[in-house]
């Protein structure tokens, strides 16, 4: 069974974390709170859906090296930076790094509510898209290899006869291996295979 959304609060400030727990509560979405970024860490299971609400000053590890040490993990948690402090160029480096809002404290509480609502959102959102990339590549790995280069000429933009003039084949042939392709993919038209192939990472750009 998967697991519903968590939100996890990392302050060392017991009264925000305790702020942040009620409101997140009366939404009826379960809460976790953590003092530091290390006692985060070694609790973060990045298989668990949610969003973290991060304090960028903090004692030890900041929010921002949190953040950064999150990504050099590979954790897509989405992250909702506060602060007290207005710091522009703290902003800057959060979002550039790829914080879902930066907020200030004393922070609006339908705003910050709103804005846990949307970085779950997209949590769920990435990870439909990181399963179907998963599918899709197991998909993928099924061509034979014929069949995978026939696909790479189609999703680089050429017609069949196009790929049949490049592959020194037939048209019919080429028809034949894009007719399995589109089988073994589940892809409907050119434009589901393309998009599949963005999705797995596999576009190779060919011309």
């Amino acid at each position: 069974m998967i697991p519903g959304p968590t939100v996890f609060v990392v302050d060392d400030d017991q009264a925000v974390q305790n702020c942040v727990r009620r409101l997140v509560e009366s939404i009826h979405l379960d809460v976790e709170t953590f003092g530091s970024a290390d006692e985060f860490l070694k609790a973060c299971d990045p298989t668990r859906p949610g969003c973290i609400v991060l304090d960028v000053r903090m004692p030890g590890m900041s929010g921002l090296e949190l953040q950064q040490r999150l990504i050099e993990l590979g954790y897509t948690l989405p992250v909702i930076m506060l602060s007290g402090y207005g710091d522009v160029s703290v902003a800057v480096r959060a979002m550039k790094a790829g914080a879902v809002s930066f907020i200030e404290k004393p922070f609006n509480d339908h705003f910050l509510l709103d804005t846990i609502r949307e970085a779950i959102r997209k949590d769920t959102q990435n990870r439909r898209e990181q399963a179907l990339a998963g599918e899709i590549q197991s998909r993928i790995a099924r061509l034979t290899p014929r069949e995978r280069e026939v696909m790479d000429l189609l999703v680089a933009g050429n017609v069949s006869k196009a790929v049949a003039a490049k592959l020194r084949l037939s048209e019919k042939t080429i028809e034949v291996h894009r007719a399995h392709v589109m089988k073994k993919l589940e892809a409907k038209t050119i434009a589901d295979l393309v998009r599949f192939s963005f999705l797995s990472g596999t576009t190779k750009g060919n011309s």
